[in-house]
């Protein structure tokens, strides 16, 4: 350890601690009549959003919430849930946002591992929670969350119903410090095997993660996306890192916030249009729900700042969002990240050059964010050149990184080798610090010994203008090891067949952009194609429905 000059503070010098709520104080600061709207139901200031959280408090408190107990909870994005991204964490306690889309053993199975000892329940799932209430092991008391006028609901160690609760509770609460290093969020991502892991957030991480995030959004000319004069609206569900963080700068901004709800595409539509929404953020599958809504249609945008995360941006998507008024920002991130790492970013060589070349770079990973160290590096553990072409695996560090899986120590040990955050992204570094990310590991495909980018081919494909979605798995080749396997879901009137897709893709194997082995062997045309939870390409459910396929000989698989 490197011995540097200390200087001991004063005896009363006060040790400040990062803490959410000083995040709470900023937006009731700036703009303290701003709107915190939620549906076309409800809609209040930030100074009642400051006294809501107060409230909210006393009940949790009242309820016989603790510092240090886990508190869940289980509601669509609303302004309910923004109140307990702060209340919860700013009495000591620990927020479990729950991934509602998860299947019922698989809730039951988080909220157990956390340790939840109250919960929050949207009135929508109490039937669900009913279904395994009687299997959980640590809760002792409920609160029902309900947009209906029916207050009532069979749910076990019921202490009322929110809005009830909140009407009869004080509006002051003093919230104290403690430590910043204390857990203040908890939630579960899904792999690919075993049981959902539990990923961990301290205020110090979420207070840092929020500057930075502000920072990225707010003060990047070339990109800038929202400062406190945009609306801003999340299409990310709030249990899926916090909403990627955002609600926090909103409120540290005092911005006006916009909340949906159930995600009904229509409604969405509606909110953007109505509220003057400027800025959301969302994975590619909700941005394409949203640009078919009937609602949308013939609809103008009118430069709408989106941020998509979650999976690869490719081309064909970012200019039929800009074709409707929308500008697209490539980020990248994960649950373990909190999730930002990178953003887009186009500096003045870029701005000096091309529209296709801008394009190219506004759909990249982008470039590492404040506070983030990112690098390349083999199975060996060496890190690789940042020249742009050296290919491995992106490792990372930066202060809001999950210190690992809860009660999982040897995964833990495994996120953590060599003392870097190992993302399991096959990525390029190149000189300008641009993070391109090539694949998942487990999604690269190998044949005939040559590594195929199913993001790469999954883009090239996308461009063809019948193409809805596309996703591109590899399966196993007696001959060649695997062969790429395209499933293309094709545009309503629109003509598509296997030999159109080789057709099209045949130019980019003369341009030297893939090489003719990377054309799919084979190509299903259907009418979805799986997603997880959170709205990303399910691969994992692809490759088990094709080898279900092919074993009944399925009619709609065609090989070239």
């Amino acid at each position: 350890m490197l011995q540097t000059r200390i200087i001991p503070p004063a005896a009363n010098a006060h040790q400040f601690p990062l803490l959410i709520k000083h995040l709470l104080l900023s937006g009731s600061r700036y703009e303290k009549d701003r709107e915190i709207v939620y549906r076309d139901q409800v809609r209040y200031s930030y100074t009642t959003f400051n006294e809501r959280v107060a409230r909210l408090a006393n009940v949790l408190k009242q309820a016989g919430v603790k510092a240090g107990d886990t508190v869940a909870v289980m509601d669509w994005d609303s302004h309910r849930y923004l109140e307990c991204m702060f209340a919860v964490p700013m009495v000591g306690a620990v927020l479990h946002t729950i991934n509602i889309r998860l299947s019922p053993e698989q809730i039951l199975y988080t909220m157990n591992h956390a340790e939840d000892r109250f919960v929050l329940v949207n009135s929508d799932f109490v039937p669900l929670y009913q279904g395994i209430a009687e299997h959980l092991t640590s809760v002792t008391g409920t609160l029902l969350l309900t947009d209906g006028s029916d207050t009532r609901a069979e749910l076990p160690g019921l202490v009322g119903e929110y809005e009830s609760l909140l009407a009869s509770a004080s509006p002051a609460y003093d919230f104290a410090d403690f430590d910043e290093n204390s857990v203040a969020t908890t939630f579960y991502t899904t792999g690919t095997t075993g049981n959902p892991k539990g990923v961990y957030f301290t205020h110090r991480q979420l207070v840092l993660h929020t500057l930075s995030l502000a920072c990225t959004v707010g003060s990047l000319d070339s990109i800038r996306l929202m400062g406190s004069d945009d609306v801003y609206m999340p299409i990310t569900p709030m249990f899926h890192v916090h909403a990627w963080g955002v609600p926090y700068v909103a409120t540290l901004l005092g911005g006006k916030q916009v909340y949906p709800g159930r995600y009904e595409p229509d409604m969405l539509c509606g909110l953007i249009r109505d509220e003057g929404v400027t800025f959301s953020h969302c994975v590619p599958t909700i941005l394409q729900m949203l640009l078919s809504a009937p609602n949308s249609q013939g609809h103008d945008f009118n430069g709408l700042k989106m941020i998509i995360g979650g999976s690869a941006l490719n081309r064909a998507s970012y200019e039929a969002a800009k074709a409707r008024g929308i500008q697209l920002t490539a980020a990248y991130g994960m649950s373990e990240t909190c999730p930002l790492i990178s953003c887009a970013y186009l500096n003045d060589e870029l701005l000096a050059g091309s529209e296709d070349q801008q394009i190219t770079y506004r759909i990249k990973a982008g470039i590492p964010v404040p506070l983030v160290e990112a690098a390349i590096m083999d199975a060996d553990g060496n890190r690789l050149a940042a020249d742009g072409e050296s290919q491995g695996e992106l490792v990372v560090r930066a202060p809001w990184l999950t210190q690992g899986y809860y009660r999982e120590p040897e995964k833990s040990e495994e996120l953590w080798a060599d003392g870097w955050l190992h993302t399991g992204d096959v990525a390029t570094l190149d000189g300008m610090g641009f993070i391109d990310i090539r694949d998942r590991i487990k999604d690269v495909i190998k044949t005939g010994g040559e590594w195929i980018s199913s993001l790469e081919l999954e883009d090239l494909i996308s461009r063809h203008p019948a193409v809805s979605e596309v996703a591109v798995v590899g399966v196993a080749d007696a001959q060649w090891g695997e062969r790429p396997f395209a499933l293309v879901v094709a545009r309503q009137g629109q003509a598509l067949n296997a030999r159109l897709l080789k057709e099209h893709l045949a130019p980019f194997v003369e341009q030297g952009r893939i090489n003719k082995w990377a054309i799919p062997t084979h190509v299903a045309l259907v009418t979805e194609i799986p997603k997880t939870s959170v709205g990303k390409l399910d691969k994992k459910r692809i490759r088990v429905d094709i080898v279900q396929w092919q074993a009944a000989g399925s009619e709609f698989l065609t090989t070239l």
